[in-house]
């Protein structure tokens, strides 16, 4: 979530200095996303620069309020959809595609290895936001923690079939390498596309225990 466009939409509801504008940005995003005064008061002071918003007279702490063309930034943002065109960099996905192919000192890297630790941290992460969820109050008043969590269980979710994807896709390129120089890497595929399957099953597994 932009920071920016955070702020404008909290200051929509009232003035606030920076000190508030944090209180709120972390307490409505269930401190998902923390943020350190100084990036607060750098924000502010570029939606300024930008006249979006501007200071309230005699307030102290300094107050700040939407100008009219921040509250036209503020009413555009939520029917504007977020665009997806350039991803941002995913350092798993970076890693993953750099380890099919690198060679380190002549060596091929472990890529099994690669997934089976990762595969370890995002159940873990996995089982934790479960918990979370299964905690989260159940009449209403968490909803805007609630939803934050549902996005990080469904990517953590779609995160592991990654792996199990990549595992797969891995394995049935080796197999067939194997082939083309005589070997038998057909078994061999076939067992790690089951061991695959057999992770799918730990995620539904790991949520349900959670429940």
């Amino acid at each position: 979530m932009s920071v920016r466009q955070g702020f404008l939409a909290l200051l929509s509801e009232r003035p606030m200095h920076g000190y508030q504008l944090r209180a709120e940005f972390e307490a409505r995003t269930g401190g998902t996303w923390p943020l350190n005064i100084g990036q607060a008061y750098t924000t502010l002071g570029r939606l300024e620069r930008d006249g979006l918003i501007e200071p309230v007279l005699d307030s102290d702490p300094e107050c700040f309020r939407l100008t009219e063309a921040g509250r036209a930034e503020a009413s555009a943002w939520w029917t504007r959809p977020v665009e997806r065109g350039a991803p941002a960099r995913d350092e798993l996905a970076i890693k993953l595609a750099l380890a099919v192919t690198v060679q380190a000192d002549g060596c091929p890297v472990d890529v099994a290895t690669v997934i089976q630790r990762q595969r370890v941290e995002t159940m873990r992460a996995l089982r934790d936001y479960t918990l979370l969820k299964r905690d989260a109050s159940p009449d209403g008043t968490d909803l805007a923690w609630s939803l934050v969590l549902d996005s990080m269980i469904f990517a953590t979710e779609a995160e592991a079939r990654w792996l199990d994807h990549v595992e797969a896709a891995v394995t049935r390129a080796a197999a067939a390498r194997f082939q083309r120089s005589g070997g038998d890497g057909a078994k061999r595929a076939q067992a790690m596309e089951q061991s695959a399957l057999a992770s799918t099953s730990r995620v539904d597994e790991t949520k349900a225990g959670a429940r």
